[in-house]
């Protein structure tokens, strides 16, 4: 048995905050090639999460948020958003499901959020195709400018 508790989430939003990418995951499957990858997902808001799709079948992708909140952009093919939604831990939204093929990210709108993610293993980089060509790379003097504009989409 593996009980997830207050300090594991304590710990791992502490390693994000001090993480280069602002982000660090705990996995609870036992290896990349595992069939079903579940493991939580500490980010904080300055990460930039570059808006990808998975084109397996297989990799639909779930996301229920533990603590905090986060916002999810979905875009067309050219990069256009197409729906955006706020998911948070007691919220009237607290999960999302993502089907394969279809261009997303997350935004994490404030500090400590952690979810909970489940896909298909096993483990592959995404591939340049994954990769959305009309978003900055990440680590790149752009990604923070689009990053913020993203933001943008969840303030009032």
């Amino acid at each position: 048995m593996n009980y997830l508790d207050q300090a594991l989430l304590d710990r791992l939003s502490a390693a994000a905050k001090d993480a280069p990418r602002q982000r660090k995951n705990h996995n609870l499957h036992p290896t990349d090639d595992f069939c079903c990858h579940r493991l939580l997902n500490a980010v904080e808001p300055d990460t930039y999460i570059r808006p990808h799709r998975h084109a397996d079948p297989n990799k639909d992708e779930s996301m229920v948020m533990v603590r905090g909140r986060m916002g999810v952009v979905a875009f067309d093919d050219d990069g256009r958003v197409q729906e955006t939604r706020i998911i948070a831990a007691g919220g009237e939204t607290f999960a999302v499901d993502i089907p394969h093929g279809r261009y997303h990210t997350a935004i994490s709108l404030e500090p400590g959020t952690v979810f909970f993610e489940a896909k298909a293993g096993p483990y592959r980089p995404l591939t340049a195709d994954e990769l959305a060509p009309w978003a900055p790379e990440e680590g790149s003097p752009e990604s923070v400018e689009y990053l913020a504009r993203l933001k943008a989409l969840f303030t009032p």
